[in-house]
């Protein structure tokens, strides 16, 4: 028996290209669906709202960014609970025992059996997708950045945090200075430089492995989920992207 039912959704959200666009729009965390076998994973109601579960505001950017541009989206459907898909398969924080002082109760008790199903049915599926289509991409010699989407809580263990964005790099520090320039342009905003995160092979997955080990340009955005809780700030953070991206793709080719 799998662990994905007939009713329950597919592990990715794939929205195709619309118009050429050299980039290819990822988001690891945009949902906060549970396979029905795994009920609630043990976790109260109140805490699927809260960012433990998902980045919150993320999906209302892509879409409005991929609307805006015309560019593939990819977004993962599945709760980070059930299993975190910017994690490489068997690191420690991918099936979390706890998230910001919240326990996980069925990842506590979960089995190798369950790790390897979620990830063989979620998060193999949504990266083969990625992977599939910068390769579709490769072959028809379309020139491809990967944009990875994401959000922070304005708090994290009782530390306010005062970025409004950031960028986070790791190898490729020559796509995220333009954007940070081009961001730190922008009139009162805070741009973090690796901050809140620091990007790295062992934190990270998504970039590491389709960006990095590919030698393709990208770039890893967060955004303050403060910002981007409701319809009119996903759609200005969508406006602002759609200006400031091709602005960066502009500045990246002529260096």
């Amino acid at each position: 028996m799998g662990l994905l039912s007939e009713t329950d959704p597919p592990p990715f959200s794939h929205r195709p290209h619309r118009e050429a666009s050299p980039f290819v729009l990822v988001s690891d965390h945009a949902g906060r669906q549970v396979p029905s076998v795994l009920r609630d994973l043990g976790v109260a109601a109140a805490d699927w709202d809260r960012h433990i579960a998902w980045d919150i505001g993320i999906h209302g950017v892509g879409v409005a960014l991929h609307e805006a541009l015309g560019a593939t989206l990819i977004e993962q459907v599945y709760s980070r609970l059930v299993i975190d898909c910017n994690r490489a398969p068997g690191h420690p924080t991918s099936m979390p025992l706890t998230s910001d002082e919240t326990p996980i109760p069925a990842n506590v008790a979960a089995t190798a059996v369950c790790r390897a199903a979620r990830e063989a049915e979620i998060l193999h599926p949504y990266h083969d997708r990625i992977a599939g289509e910068l390769a579709r991409r490769e072959r028809a010699g379309e020139p491809t950045a990967l944009i990875a989407l994401h959000s922070f809580t304005p708090c994290m263990n009782g530390v306010k945090r005062p970025w409004h964005c950031g960028v986070l790099h790791h190898r490729d520090t020559r796509s995220a200075r333009i954007m940070l320039d081009l961001l730190k342009g922008e009139p009162g905003l805070c741009v973090g430089d690796n901050e809140p995160y620091v990007l790295s092979e062992t934190s990270d997955y998504t970039v590491p492995r389709h960006a990095e080990a590919a030698g393709l340009p990208y770039l890893e955005l967060e955004i303050r989920q403060d910002l981007i809780a409701d319809p009119s700030g996903q759609n200005e953070w969508a406006e602002r992207l759609a200006r400031l991206l091709p602005q960066y793709w502009a500045r990246l080719s002529a260096a």
